[in-house]
């Protein structure tokens, strides 16, 4: 695998569409040499020594906010985990005011999740310190989706001429739009299923085929990504009940027989 030749250092991580393919050649040889590296008995190494991290959270996580704690910790950095619920926000205060306070204490970078679209590159439009997107809103989630890619690409697979089905609540779904966004700019054939409710107007423009039945989106599919329901982004009634979708779009081992396994 050639090295790639391109740097992320001072680069903010917004979203997948804005990086390029050897962006992500990059992350996807970084995380290789990461792996081992967490196999040692002592997992940490110096690349961050003498930074400083703000993990700066507006919505609940466990998975995402403990992921980023400890790799700054493994890569050397001093990370503080804030949360709104202990925080300023709660008497009022707005993110502009938030963002500067902690630009103000010389922090190198801001690990950032908000509920509203585009808080992310509004808060690296107006912070010296690297912004990484950690989720804004139903926008995007471009680490999640370097983490999708980067498991893809351990079982062996090229994205180019894969048939990727994605299934579920794609209309509220920021992790998607994140895959859509870097499994077409690879070159697989992505195609997404769920209720016409759930399915973004105009989404074909992305480059996807859009399917209404899930046995039509996973046929012969190399990959299958499943999303949850976002209840807490949702309007009431874009389906009748939870046991009628499941039953309609939810995957079982009968479905999953129509695609391609590993």
């Amino acid at each position: 695998m050639a090295k790639a030749n391109v740097s992320l250092s001072g680069k903010d991580i917004l979203d997948l569409a804005s990086m390029s393919v050897e962006e992500y050649e990059l992350v996807m040889q970084t995380a290789t040499e990461m792996k081992k590296i967490m196999k040692r008995d002592i997992k940490k190494v110096p690349s961050l020594r003498g930074k400083s991290i703000i993990n700066l959270f507006y919505e609940a996580s466990t998975r995402t906010r403990t992921s980023f704690e400890l790799a700054g910790k493994y890569l050397g950095a001093d990370v503080v985990n804030i949360t709104t619920s202990g925080s300023s926000v709660t008497k009022g205060e707005c993110l502009r005011d938030t963002i500067l306070t902690v630009q103000s204490m010389a922090c190198d970078a801001i690990v950032m999740r908000h509920p509203v679209e585009g808080a992310a590159a509004y808060a690296a439009k107006i912070s010296d310190a690297v912004v990484i997107n950690a989720g804004d809103g139903a926008h995007a989630h471009p680490t999640q989706g370097l983490l999708d890619m980067f498991t893809i690409r351990e079982q062996g697979k090229n994205f180019q001429g894969l048939k990727m089905a994605i299934v579920g609540d794609i209309l509220y779904s920021r992790v998607a739009r994140s895959n859509i966004a870097a499994w077409t700019k690879l070159g697989a054939d992505v195609h997404v299923a769920g209720p016409k409710t759930l399915i973004p107007y105009g989404i074909e423009q992305l480059g996807v085929t859009v399917h209404n039945r899930v046995e039509e989106a996973i046929e012969g599919a190399d990959v299958v990504d499943i999303l949850r329901i976002q209840l807490e982004r949702q309007k009431s009634g874009l389906f009748p009940t939870p046991r009628e979708y499941a039953r309609i779009f939810g995957i079982n081992e009968q479905k999953l027989k129509l695609a391609n396994r590993m």
